[in-house]
Formats: C-alpha cells, sequence, structure tokens
C-alpha cells in the first residue's frame, strides 16, 4: 500500500464546491477528488496555527494545551518514524519554511528524505542589502503588511512554473514518475499556498475578473494579522486574490492526480487532502487568524480522503486532525504496542469501509492561552480565561523555541530565569521545562501569552444548527452548562494541565 497526504496551507472550506460554496474557488482538481473519494463534512482543527497543527497531526495529540508555536519533541514519535517500523519510505515535499526557522525544529528530520523549496512570505532566502545597507523600502501608497524578503524572492519567479508552490506540487510529481511503482511508501506534499501574500499571476486574478466591480491599482496582496480596516473594494480585491491563488495551487495539484492516472496508481494508493486551518478574510470583521476568537472560518477544515476499498462517499459524524495519525498507522499494520505514550486520535479506516457511523461525539480546538473552545455536533462554546490577566499559564516543552525566537536571551530577561522549573505532561514520564507565561517576553497580539485580550474576553455560545455563521450569541444557562461539562471531559481526556482549568474558572 502507498500513501500521499496533500496539506495545504490555509484552506479556507467555504470556497470550495464540495461543501456547498455560495462563492466559489476554481478548483477543478479538489472537485474531481471529492468526487472519486470520500468528503468530510465536520473535520476539525485541534491547535492553531501552522506548527501546532502540524505536531497534532505528526503525533496524534493536542498541542494547544501544552505549549504554543514549537518543534517536535524529544518524546514524541513523528508520524514517519513509526510508519519506519514497518519500512515504509517516507518523502517530504514543502515549501513551508517555517520548518527550517527556530521553532521548527525536528519536523523534516523525521521523514527518510526531504526536499524544501525557498522563497515564501518571509523567508530570508534571497533577501539581500541595497548599495547604502538597507533594504528593499515599503513603497508609499503600499497597503497591507510588508516584508523586503518577499520583495527580493519575487524577483526570483519569473514565471508561475516556479513559484514555491508550484514547484513544490510539480516535484512532488516528479518522485511519484520516480518512484509511483515502489510500493509501501508514505508522500508527504505540502503547499505553503493560499497562505498570505497572496502573490499570484495575472492570469488566476483574470479567471475571477467579473467578481471585483472595482479593481485597485495600489499594491495591495498581503493582509494585517489585525481588524479589517480596508474598503469593500480592497476587501473584495483580497478575496479575490486568495482564491486566485487556491486556483493555482489546485492546478498543480492536478500535476500529481495526472501522474496517478498515467501511472493506474489509484488502486493501490490511499490520497489524503487537508488543511492546517482555516483564515478570516474580513468575516466579523477581522482578518488572518491567531488573535480573534476561535471562529469557524479558522477551525472548521476541509478532509478528502481516497481509499480504493472506501463505502462510504460523505461522512457526517464528527473528526479531527489528529485522527490522521493513527489511520495512517494502521493503513501500514504498524504495532500499536510500538506508542510509549497514549495518543488521543481516532483511526478512520473504519469510517471509509462503513464499518462505523461515529468516532467521537465531541472535540475541543482552540489557540495556546487564548480560549479553549468545545464543539458537541450542534453547540459551539468558546472559554475565555477567567481573569483579566490570563492567568496561570505554564509552557510546557523540551524543546524551548517557538516562532523565531528561543525561550532564552531574547525573550526572557535574566533576572527571571529562576522562576523557570521542571514539572512533567499528563502522558509521559520525560521532564519537560515549566516556563511561567508572564515572564516570556512575547507580547504581539497574534502570538503573545499577555493578559486576556478584548477579542476573546468573553465565553460565547453558538447554535450552529441555526447559526453557523456564528453572528448570535446564546443566553442560555442550560446549554453552557452542558457544554462546560463537555469541555471538562474533553480537557481531562487530553490530559490538560491542571492550571488550564483554573484558569478558565473550571
Amino acid at each position: 500500500m502507498k500513501a500521499i497526504l496533500i496539506l495545504v496551507d490555509s484552506v479556507c472550506r467555504r470556497f470550495l464546491n464540495c461543501y456547498g460554496s455560495k462563492e466559489p474557488a476554481i478548483t477543478p482538481n479538489l472537485d474531481r477528488l471529492a468526487k472519486k473519494g470520500t468528503v468530510f463534512d465536520n473535520h476539525w482543527c485541534g491547535s492553531s496555527p501552522c506548527m501546532p497543527a502540524r505536531r497534532d497531526l505528526m503525533t496524534g495529540r493536542l498541542n494547544f494545551l501544552e505549549k504554543p508555536w514549537g518543534g517536535i519533541e524529544p518524546f514524541d514519535q513523528p508520524l514517519p518514524k513509526m510508519l519506519g517500523t514497518k519500512g515504509v519510505f517516507s518523502h517530504i515535499v514543502t515549501d513551508h519554511y517555517h520548518y527550517i526557522r527556530i521553532g521548527g525544529e525536528n519536523y523534516l528530520n523525521a521523514f527518510s528524505t526531504y526536499e524544501l523549496i525557498r522563497g515564501q512570505e518571509k523567508d530570508p532566502w534571497k533577501l539581500h542589502p541595497r548599495a547604502d545597507g538597507s533594504f528593499a523600502a515599503r513603497p508609499a501608497d503600499y497597503v497591507g503588511s510588508f516584508s523586503p524578503a518577499h520583495e527580493d524572492n519575487m524577483r526570483m519567479f519569473s514565471t508561475e512554473e516556479t513559484y514555491p508552490t508550484p514547484t513544490t506540487m510539480r516535484h512532488a510529481a516528479d518522485w511519484l514518475e520516480q518512484n509511483g511503482d515502489s510500493d509501501n511508501f508514505f508522500l508527504w506534499v505540502e503547499g505553503f499556498d493560499p497562505h498570505e501574500p497572496f502573490d499570484v499571476p495575472q492570469q488566476y486574478l483574470d479567471l475571477y475578473a467579473d467578481e471585483e466591480a472595482v479593481s485597485t491599482d495600489e499594491p495591495n496582496y498581503w493582509p494585517p494579522y489585525a481588524p479589517n480596516t480596508f474598503t469593500e473594494e480592497q476587501t473584495r480585491h483580497l478575496r479575490v486574490r486568495y482564491k486566485a491563488l487556491l486556483s493555482m495551487t489546485d492546478a498543480y495539484i492536478g500535476r500529481i492526480f495526472d501522474v496517478l492516472d498515467r501511472k493506474g496508481m489509484w488502486d493501490d494508493t490511499m490520497v489524503i487532502f487537508t488543511t492546517d486551518h482555516g483564515y478570516m478574510l474580513g468575516e466579523h470583521g477581522y482578518w488572518s487568524k491567531n488573535y480573534m476568537p476561535a471562529y469557524n472560518e479558522v477551525f472548521h477544515l476541509p478532509l478528502l480522503i481516497w481509499h480504493p476499498r472506501a463505502r462510504i462517499k460523505r461522512f457526517a459524524g464528527l473528526t479531527q486532525n489528529i485522527d490522521l495519525y493513527p489511520t495512517l498507522l494502521n493503513l501500514f499494520g504498524v504495532d500499536p504496542g510500538l506508542l510509549r505514550h497514549p495518543i488521543s486520535g481516532k483511526n478512520l479506516l473504519p469510517v471509509l469501509f462503513g464499518e462505523t457511523e461515529k468516532v467521537r461525539d465531541e472535540l475541543i480546538y482552540g489557540y495556546y492561552g487564548k480560549s479553549v473552545n468545545y464543539f458537541d455536533g450542534r453547540y459551539t462554546y468558546f472559554r475565555a480565561a477567567a481573569e483579566e490577566n490570563n492567568r496561570p499559564l505554564y509552557v510546557y516543552t523540551a524543546m524551548p523555541a517557538t516562532s523565531g525566537k528561543y525561550y532564552g536571551i531574547d525573550s526572557i530577561a535574566k533576572e527571571n530565569y529562576g522562576r523557570i522549573g521542571f514539572g512533567h505532561l499528563g502522558y509521559t514520564d520525560y521532564p519537560v521545562y515549566r516556563i511561567p507565561a508572564d515572564i516570556i517576553g512575547i507580547t504581539s497580539s497574534s502570538g503573545g501569552f499577555g493578559p486576556r485580550s478584548k477579542d476573546n474576553a468573553e465565553s460565547r455560545l453558538f447554535d450552529l444548527s441555526t447559526d453557523y455563521a456564528q453572528e448570535h450569541p446564546l443566553s442560555d444557562p442550560s446549554i453552557e452548562s452542558h457544554c462546560i461539562e463537555g469541555l471538562v471531559r474533553c480537557m481531562l481526556y487530553h490530559n490538560a494541565p491542571a492550571e488550564q482549568f483554573i484558569r478558565l474558572g473550571l
């Protein structure tokens, strides 16, 4: 058996035809996979954003209750390593440059082989100083976020095929051409697009020309991590750019499917398509992710799976990103006795084979240090920190690094080193650092661990059966009590540190 995981960053299910989109992107290849395989209607992220979601996928456990962005831990048993116990060869091709930044340690090294395509977002690949030592300057009329590294990187992409995500998909297709006749391999294909910045060749923007009543001439392709202050025209322009970038990504995913067709690989290959998280494109007045409440736009995900023996075309039960870990272990017959620690994901093969109609009754999800969020298939409940100081809160890790920073001289004052202690997580005896969040000097609204923000100040309850857009919070003590009971039950199941219950007033 063979397996391919296509992980595409920041895909919003609300733009996909297979989920009944009211404003669909042009994605004929994902439409093709949805028609061929199984569509999961109730699939959810566990931990967000990028690296927390990847650790969920790699370990079958939730990351966000114990730490924020960070590397694979020394006590983790990453998916490719576990597949290797059955002789499975694993390869990853990706343009997600965060794997080689501080806070992305040990993900790539878990694979038998890996290939990294450079040049996305703020990747310091071709960044260079000008004659006076300065870097590319922000244009006077520029709207949104700006990166000198991105400006310099983009000069390297002369055609659409040389853009990083098209290159990634092309190289994955080439790898399959060369190795598709082999057996017992796992290919992880990972495209950074349609993650911002929404820099895309004109021909893909032209696909959506009828959706832009007003075309903006000002440079405007990179939404900030901030509330939406753009005009209606600018907002529409950015949404079109996002969809155009998704269309380009889909076009090159088609290169992979073409190889599967040509080599007759569908008969013995499992193909999974999903994303790490979604993205806010002006909904609820927000751009991007991380700092706002955990709305469906970010946490309700697409999941499409092809298995040659699958009998079910759509599945309505609750599933989560952590479920892909045990699913792939079971696909390749990995001995579960080799797992040193419990996992919380569920095997999805019985779903595909029509052997079960339910995987779980409830689930939780969220960002580290913000609300912890519960869903039972009908009600979503965002549980906010009880106190404005958002404490007690600790980071648990044996790999003391987060996005671009170590938990050391660049984020913790030396007089606070003595407050760093050791502790244990509920599922392993391996000792970890226990770092008080209040000594970590990372204060951004996106990735900081500071006081409870105004965007996350209140607990909120929604009935998705009547209010999927989450625009009308409920005030019903009995339903809230039901959700609190479920939230506590799930947190216990996932071995949440004890102080998380105190932080949430539970």
